[in-house]
């Protein structure tokens, strides 16, 4: 799927429609397609699935349909979370999708920044900028975008020694002028697909789900674009 995904963004990208020029990283939990649990209930059906027992139904053959065991909690805006979190990147430009994966919900978004920028690069043109909001920050993922000569366009945010510079603060409204498009392609998948609710138990059951509605998404957005581009 990932390359069908690629193979569909250098087919556009040869018709006029530039990628990579600027990525915009974000996050979104996605509630989880069974009951929640606690962590307590959840770490003995845990243990139970490894056994030879959990791996089969009440007649003895090999189970095929079970209960989310991947999904974790969470705690967003104060509001407990039971379930998986999308980690994706956009083009800035034109509003691709260049990557998406899941993880279960307890996981921070800032360990998927490096993924999702390296499985934006469809081409053999450079990735110019990444940007992405406060929950990047880090010296981690600024290093990497360093290392690899690639625009650092994360937000920052007030340390423990030291408050935001008028400047930074400026820098932080430009921004989230520009990051914005990830989350219209949030808005977009949840009102059409309703992607806001897992439709598997499994992660990456979900990650296929995910691909698949990718291709989708970048074949409807570019057949619109396209006209303009050509034009």
């Amino acid at each position: 799927m990932e390359q069908i995904n690629s193979e569909i963004l250098r087919q556009f990208e040869a018709k006029g429609l530039s990628i990579n020029e600027g990525v915009a990283v974000d996050a979104r939990l996605v509630e989880s397609v069974s009951r929640p649990l606690s962590n307590d209930e959840l770490k003995k059906k845990r243990a139970h699935r490894d056994t030879e027992e959990g791996k089969k139904d009440k007649n003895g053959k090999p189970l095929k349909f079970s209960r989310d065991l991947e999904s974790d909690w969470t705690i967003k805006n104060e509001v407990p979370h039971f379930g998986i979190k999308e980690h994706t990147a956009v083009d800035a430009k034109h509003g691709f999708i260049l990557a998406t994966i899941h993880s279960p919900a307890s996981v921070h978004d800032t360990n998927f920044l490096q993924y999702c920028t390296i499985f934006s690069r469809h081409t053999n043109k450079p990735i110019k900028i990444v940007y992405a909001d406060k929950g990047y920050a880090g010296l981690p993922n600024r290093n990497f975008l360093s290392d690899n000569k690639i625009g650092d366009g994360i937000m920052r945010k007030d340390s423990t020694t030291a408050k935001l510079t008028d400047r930074e603060i400026e820098r932080n409204k430009k921004i989230s002028k520009v990051r914005y498009i990830v989350e219209q392609y949030f808005g977009i998948s949840h009102l059409h697909d309703k992607a806001k609710r897992a439709r598997f138990t499994t992660i990456m059951k979900n990650n296929m789900d995910a691909w698949f509605r990718q291709s989708a998404f970048n074949v409807f957005r570019g057949m619109k674009l396209l006209p303009k581009a050509v034009g």
